[in-house]
């Protein structure tokens, strides 16, 4: 069987096709998260910026039952909303950064073994840390599995975020109560949930 050569103008159109291609599949590659909302305190604002934040919200309050207000306020304690948040690195001799203090990352800050927990769970092996409907989604998951395992109420925040923070049997052990900073950490984002509630009142009225 005798060989096919192809003309130079095919070869040539062949190989311009591979180079859109390969940049479409490195662009692809390169997508960033969302940036940070303008104005993460106010949840109008927030979801004026990102609808489609508002949607995925509240599915995983539909889902879970956890409203869309302590959703929010978790999420901006954890992360201020910066999809590829990670905990600063600690300092060797106040100069040379060390390891991090921890695997949390992305909007709810989600430690890489929940985050497998919450996958294997769900079965939504896809799911990534940096992304906002998969963040919001563990956010209610994980307060849901807080709520079954410690009788927390889901409209309880100040308990819920202490859970959050020292999971659920650091919570039932007492682990928080030596923790004063972390006891006004759990009142300041109960304060926040209360008035995402308020502001997410008025704006869905208009």
């Amino acid at each position: 069987m005798s060989q096919v050569t192809l003309p130079a103008k095919s070869m040539t159109a062949k190989f311009g096709v591979l180079v859109i291609l390969s940049f479409a599949w490195f662009l692809t590659g390169c997508v960033s998260v969302p940036p940070q909302p303008q104005n993460v305190h106010n949840a109008c604002s927030i979801f004026s910026q990102y609808p489609n934040w508002y949607h995925h919200a509240k599915q995983a309050e539909q889902r879970w039952g956890v409203p869309v207000s302590t959703q929010l306020a978790v999420m901006n304690q954890e992360s201020s909303f910066i999809g590829n948040a990670k905990p600063p690195r600690k300092k060797l001799l106040w100069v040379v950064s060390g390891k991090r203090p921890s695997s949390s990352y992305g909007y709810a800050q989600a430690l890489h073994s929940t985050w497998q927990d919450y996958q294997r769970a769900t079965g939504n092996y896809s799911a990534d840390r940096d992304s906002f409907d998969d963040s919001t989604d563990f956010i209610s998951w994980y307060l849901r599995q807080i709520h079954w395992q410690t009788g927390i109420s889901l409209n309880n925040v100040y308990a819920l975020y202490l859970a959050y923070h020292d999971g659920p049997s650091g919570y039932l052990r007492g682990t928080y109560r030596k923790k004063v900073w972390l006891i006004k950490v759990a009142k300041r984002v109960q304060s926040q949930a209360q008035r995402y509630e308020m502001q997410l009142k008025h704006c869905l009225k208009l």
